[in-house]
């Protein structure tokens, strides 16, 4: 009797380091090779090897570019990895620049801390390097939209446009005769950016996030949100800081703020895009049109009307300018990137808005401001938090729990079995009930590093 083993190395009870083993008759499949972020408990997971041969992996899967899906491809072909790694040509571009800018922050931090000399550690090593993104990127290859690719005889996949960002699919995994849907992170029906998520037709065995698995979207207006911060500012001669994930966010609030703009709703405030590797996303949009709603044309426009900072020269005579100015500055949960250099000098400053447009993940920096901490701590050092702090959750790439349902309405016939990932435990309990009381499902919430047992019959 045929069977798979479905090995749960990431995104159980938490919603980063999404990985997820197969071990079939034929072959390894891993699905998704992401990062761990947020609580140090969770990052401590990064330095340590999969409970599993790499060497024995014979290829990757991944649904999307985000660093919770693919940052720890670079340690997996350091642990003898030397599969393929495949999705779309849009992800593999993501990824690529989120690889190339997590090891130039992972080398620029070790450097940091060595020269600090605050680290347990003599010297303190970066995560991975620039040389071990190169070695990764040569086992990047790229698949069609909707078109089955087999891998075996027995075992094909397939990917469907999923929103979210640039790029993203779900996965349907046939593995002799049974269907393995793998939902990956499922976008929004009305995004400003991208067309609505396709919707599977058949599952015997569904994989799916669960992120918002608890609550609705609000129905809040985000442009009035953006106009009544864009006042605030000029009023007080401020500043707006908009943390953003390079991928999708930071391009969807330069339309927003270029569209208030070109239809006279907000004044004409400085706007300034100060995220390399958001940067270098613009320039895959701009290479795969057929993937989102933007002409060349708005995309050229969008850019001519704020201004692209690529030095720390521009960063530093940014916050330098005394006058009312919008900042949008990775990363999105405030856990790096060039955000902290704003926040380390004008967070104390009661005129500093702070905008947080994304699902900010337990034990990162962009939570504890939500929650209303009163400090922050930057590179060992401690900031008080006398800015402004506000959020919008209708900005968010991830689909609500109404939109979850929805994404299953075409669904034929019942799953033998959910299994629940990529959420926190009290959003993921509530979606379990919901399914087990409107479907009758049998819903599964595993555990990190669990093994579940699959028959094929």
């Amino acid at each position: 009797m045929k069977t798979v083993k479905v090995h749960f190395l990431g995104a159980a009870k938490t919603v980063t380091g999404s990985k997820l083993l197969l071990e079939t008759p034929d072959m390894n499949i891993l699905i998704d090779c992401g990062l761990f972020q947020g609580l140090k408990e969770l990052r401590l997971l990064n330095w340590e090897p999969i409970p599993f041969d790499a060497s024995k992996i014979d290829f990757v899967l991944l649904t999307h570019g985000h660093l919770d899906h693919t940052g720890y491809l670079p340690k997996l072909v350091k642990q003898g990895f030397k599969g393929k790694i495949l999705a779309t040509p849009p992800t593999l571009s993501i990824a690529k620049i989120i690889l190339e800018d997590t090891a130039k922050i992972n080398e620029e931090e070790a450097e940091e801390i060595n020269k600090a000399g605050y680290s347990k550690h003599q010297p303190a090593l970066p995560l991975y390097d620039q040389r071990d993104v190169e070695k990764t990127l040569h086992y990047f290859k790229g698949v069609a939209l909707d078109q089955w690719e087999w891998l075996s005889e027995h075992i094909g996949f397939k990917c469907s446009y999923n929103g979210h960002i640039i790029g993203a699919t779900f996965i349907e995994l046939k593995i002799y005769g049974k269907t393995m849907v793998f939902s990956g992170d499922i976008g929004r029906p009305n995004d400003v950016l991208l067309f609505p998520p396709k919707k599977p037709i058949h599952a015997d065995y569904l994989f799916m996030e669960s992120t918002y698995g608890n609550k609705l979207h609000p129905l809040d207006d985000v442009n009035d949100r953006l106009i009544e911060l864009v006042d605030r500012i000029i009023d007080e001669n401020g500043t707006l800081v908009i943390p953003t994930f390079a991928v999708e966010r930071q391009q969807t609030l330069m339309y927003l703020l270029w569209k208030l703009h070109s239809e006279k709703r907000i004044e004409d405030v400085p706007v300034y895009v100060d995220s390399p590797m958001g940067n270098n996303v613009l320039s895959v949009f701009e290479r795969f049109t057929p993937w989102h709603k933007l002409t060349p044309e708005t995309m050229a426009d969008i850019n001519r009307h704020q201004t692209i900072i690529t030095s720390y020269k521009d960063t530093w005579k940014t916050i330098d300018s005394p006058n009312p100015k919008i900042v949008i500055a990775g990363s999105g949960m405030v856990t790096g990137g060039r955000v902290l250099t704003y926040l380390k000098q004008i967070i104390d400053d009661p005129s500093t808005h702070v905008l947080l447009v994304g699902y900010q993940a337990e034990g990162t920096r962009g939570r504890q401001l939500l929650e209303g901490t009163h400090e922050v701590k930057i590179y060992n050092k401690y900031y008080p938090v006398e800015a402004q702090i506000h959020h919008i959750e209708s900005l968010s790439a991830h689909a609500d729990q109404g939109e979850l349902l929805d994404w299953l309405s075409e669904l034929e016939g019942r799953p033998k079995k959910v299994f629940l990932i990529h959420g926190e435990p009290i959003a993921m309990d509530a979606f379990r009930v919901k399914l087990e009381h409107e479907k009758q499902w049998l819903v599964h919430i595993p555990q990190l590093h669990e093994v579940f047992e699959i028959t094929l019959e």
